[in-house]
């Protein structure tokens, strides 16, 4: 028990040492601090991920039971490395500009946006992946047990099923805590990455003193170790050469297609040349993985008593010989090996599950779809988790079913069988553009049912879940269907036939079924796209926003991507298409940029539904034409530009009619300015005339009475005179002949004369005042009494026509390199959206008034902000009237 204990505190204390790698990579990332999180050196020992407790425990039991076979494990992602560099170049250039989350998201990209491709295919994931980590929790149990010296292989699995769950349960726990940090899949998951590129490191350090230990410390030597391999029964393998190739291949397309290593190849990529290193360093690194599997098990087999299990000869030969530190060491690297696959095998498969099951279902169970109200960040954060410990669980289950021992013995490789079968649509799909989605259904839904009836059933045991009778004699009696021997074909391997029959009939289906169809508008798209990737490496589909209003497509981005996100997205597009605010227009250059964004969040299928619920409609553009139908190319750019011009025609005339209902309303404004005026002036001086004539008629008025009318006089003499200085302000401004007295003071004394002098005579509790103080003590050189005059108009307005039964006004100030921003945001019900184009216009009073005025408050503040070089503008979407108020870079100024 004590030794069971120290191990269990040796493991807590490692995860404890991964979980600091990943808090701190994840932080140095955080602040930009870390650029050599992003070097091709990490990235090259994350693709580690690949070699797992099967190979760290399981090579050398392969090794003693079937000799120099359990080297075609290695050679095949070798080869793709090196020979299929160009392959894995392409994928990773596809991934970053169709910004695909995982293998899934990429097929169903390719062939149409089709989420129902992508559900197939995310299902098939699991259930290709699962038995392989049910290997996983099988090697650290079963290690577990070994080292404390418990372990018995006839024992019932009952006895060992507590230790798996634990290990189980504190595998999904990390990959929740690492994994779901960030919506954004396409933002690379850093503590992630480090803390695997950590355990490679580990595991390598573990095998290679494991196997100087066995070469110096117990076989004398090189030549001895030569010698007991001649003498033993691994020195007289014999190659069969169809298992060979096929084993070669399988780990190939394994390589390619295994969900996990998709995400660490393509998804976690962070620049192409990164594969340039990771093409000779990462077969280095397989080939000193591989360096002392002969010995160790060569000396296992000497060492160790007859029936000792090969699979953990890395374990038990410093066990048996009283090295326990070395015993340490491989346990650590056999664990490391084990719960690195297992973390992101359950990450990459939680996004499959996540973009393309549970988001279309909630999608389509709510009536509003991509309009609903709310947000949905959270139900996509919570799916992931819980698809995490689903996945991690029927790992479990798959383990406890199986019964453990030698039923696991291969399943490492009827994993990797299941995988393979997407790789005939994966490389169809970005070399064939003729390739089609139904093809794809077709190819994958033979390849897994050959699969599952010829390799998966049969691995639960005879008698489980496939009868001895089944085995036989072929289902109803059927010979030439038996799981083992397709249409009567016998003496070849189980896994070769299976492979065999597997990849010919999927990849046939798949070719036979894409001639007999023509691929729709959108798979000829896309398939133009990925074929030709580094000649059209833009998003391919152009949307058409004619019938679509920004505010929607900003709603539909906070839900997704966050608020301050959002606005981020859409200020940088409204700032590049050179119009003020925040909401740019819906163009179609615009709508692909926002559906990438996307689907980096919720998968490409499930972007492009949204985006498409909400504009209704797509268009195609010249230089996707061209790409998709090289024969009919002149008659396509005619149409596309006939196309282009059109929407362009429809844009302009939206404009227009804008642009007139702008200049009526302007009209209307003006009309009514001129009555406002025309009140505004002949009230004053009809008191002012009427009292004077009283003072000047009347001799017998008192004191009191003469010191009333006088006092009346001058209140309408003094409205008389703001009324004729807000028009002569205006006037001055609008000419440019005014002159600034740049002063340099305190923002925060500046907001202090501005409330005081808005709220003098109306009442400090008639609105209630919340300011940030967060850059109380930013300077400012400027026009000090101009920007005054804007603050105090911007106060003002919202003292009189803050409709709210308890007016409250908040002043936000934000600085960033330089830049200083005023945010004046009330609680009332805001500024129609018909009247938000023409508040900043002279004359313009938006709605109805509970205050007269002649509508320059905001038109003096637009000149004054343009004179000092800043911008004051309308923030819609904030609940009440909101206004921002932009200066002028104040470092330039400082500099200046």
């Amino acid at each position: 028990m004590g030794t069971l204990n120290m191990l269990v505190l040796v493991c807590l204390v490692y995860v404890a040492f991964l979980f600091l790698v990943a808090f701190a990579a994840e932080r140095a990332a955080i602040r930009g601090k870390g650029g050599w999180l992003r070097s091709p050196i990490v990235y090259t020992l994350s693709l580690s991920i690949y070699c797992t407790a099967w190979t760290f425990y399981g090579a050398v039991g392969y090794a003693a039971r079937s000799g120099l076979e359990y080297l075609t494990i290695y050679i095949g992602p070798s080869l793709v490395m090196v020979g299929w560099w160009w392959v894995l170049r392409k994928l990773v250039r596809i991934g970053r500009t169709q910004r695909v989350t995982s293998i899934a998201d990429l097929i169903s990209s390719r062939y149409g946006k089709s989420n129902l491709l992508a559900v197939g295919v995310t299902v098939l994931a699991v259930i290709g992946t699962t038995p392989y980590i049910a290997l996983q929790l099988q090697s650290v149990t079963v290690s577990f047990a070994v080292f404390s010296d418990v372990y018995d292989a006839s024992a019932p699995l009952g006895e060992q099923e507590s230790n798996a769950l634990l290990v189980a349960a504190g595998l999904a726990l990390f990959t929740i805590i690492f994994g779901t940090r960030n919506l954004d899949v396409n933002e690379r998951h850093h503590g992630v990455v480090m803390a695997i590129a950590v355990e490679a490191v580990v595991k390598l350090f573990a095998l290679l003193a494991v196997g100087v230990f066995v070469v110096w410390g117990i076989g004398g030597g090189v030549g001895d170790i030569l010698q007991r391999i001649d003498a033993s029964k691994i020195g007289t393998w014999q190659i069969e050469g169809d298992r060979w190739a096929t084993l070669i291949f399988l780990s190939a397309a394994a390589f390619l297609c295994l969900p996990r290593m998709f995400q660490v190849l393509v998804v976690e990529n962070d620049s192409e040349d990164h594969l340039r290193t990771a093409s000779w360093a990462f077969p280095a690194y397989l080939m000193v993985m591989s360096l002392f599997v002969v010995p160790i098990a060569v000396v296992g087999l000497d060492l160790l008593p007859a029936g000792s299990n090969p699979d953990f000869f890395v374990l038990t030969v410093p066990l048996a010989t009283g090295n326990n530190s070395l015993a340490m060491l491989s346990f650590l690297g056999g664990f490391s090996s084990a719960t690195s696959m297992v973390i992101v095998a359950a990450l990459a498969l939680s996004t499959m599950v996540s973009n393309h099951i549970v988001m279309p279902i909630w999608l389509n169970s709510n009536f509003g779809g991509a309009t609903v109200s709310g947000d949905v960040r959270h139900v996509v954060l919570l799916s992931r988790r819980i698809s995490i410990g689903a996945v991690v669980t029927l790992g479990y289950l798959y383990y406890r079913m199986s019964g453990g021992g030698t039923a696991l013995a291969s399943i490492g490789l009827i994993s990797f069988a299941g995988v393979a079968q997407f790789l005939p649509v994966l490389i169809g799909g970005i070399f064939w553009r003729g390739a089609t989605r139904l093809g794809a259904f077709a190819g994958l839904t033979v390849g897994f049912v050959i699969w599952a009836y010829a390799l998966l059933l049969p691995s639960f045991g005879t008698g489980t879940l496939v009868s001895e009778a089944l085995l036989a004699q072929g289902p109803l009696g059927i010979g030439w269907l038996r799981p083992q021997a397709f249409f009567g074909i016998t003496g070849m391997d189980p896994l070769v036939h299976a492979i065999f029959w597997s990849i010919l009939l999927n990849a046939l289906a798949f070719f036979l079924v894409s001639l007999g169809g023509f691929p729709s508008p959108v798979e000829r798209l896309q398939g133009a796209q990925f074929v030709n990737v580094f000649e059209h490496s833009g998003t391919p589909q152009g949307w058409s926003g004619d019938l679509v209003q920004s505010e929607d497509l900003m709603i539909m981005a906070q839900r997704i991507l966050g608020a301050r996100e959002a606005q981020g997205l859409f200020e940088r597009e409204a700032k590049r298409q050179g119009m003020g605010g925040v909401l740019p227009e819906p163009s179609p250059d615009f709508l692909q940029v926002l559906e990438r964004e996307l689907s980096g969040s919720v998968g490409v299928a499930t972007a492009h539904a949204m985006v498409e619920q909400i504009v209704g409609g797509a268009s195609v553009s010249v230089e996707d034409l061209m790409a998709v139908a090289d024969e009919t190319a002149q008659i396509m750019e005619h149409s596309s530009q006939l196309e282009a011009k059109s929407q362009e025609l429809s844009r302009t005339a939206r404009q227009l009619r804008q642009a007139n209902d702008k200049l009526t309303q302007i009209s209307s404004q003006k009309d009514a300015f001129l009555s406002q005026v025309s009140h505004e002036l002949r009230t004053p001086m009809t008191s002012i005339r009427a009292f004077s004539e009283i003072l000047r008629d009347t001799d017998r008025l008192s004191a009191a009475e003469q010191t009333k009318y006088s006092t009346i006089i001058h209140d309408e003499a003094l409205r008389l005179t703001r009324l004729l200085d807000d028009l002569l302000d205006l006037s001055v401004l609008e000419s440019g002949q005014v002159s600034l007295n740049v002063q340099t003071g305190k923002l925060d004394g500046l907001l202090d004369h501005a409330i005081a002098t808005a709220l003098t005579g109306s009442g400090q509790d008639s609105l209630r005042i919340r300011r940030t103080r967060g850059h109380k003590q930013a300077l400012l050189r400027t026009d000090l009494d101009r920007l005054s005059q804007v603050f105090i108009n911007l106060i003002g307005n919202a003292q009189k026509y803050c409709d709210a039964e308890n007016p409250e006004l908040r002043i936000e100030v934000s600085q960033s390199n330089g830049q200083v921003t005023v945010d004046f945001i009330d609680n009332g019900h805001g500024i129609s959206k018909k009247d938000q184009a023409v508040i900043f216009e002279k004359f313009a009073r938006a709605g109805v008034q509970r205050a007269s005025g002649a509508g320059l408050g905001l038109a003096i503040c637009r000149e004054i902000m343009t004179r000092l070089g800043g911008t004051v503008s309308y923030l819609p979407g904030q609940g009440g009237a909101a206004f921002r108020v932009v200066l002028a870079d104040q470092d330039q100024l400082a500099a200046q």
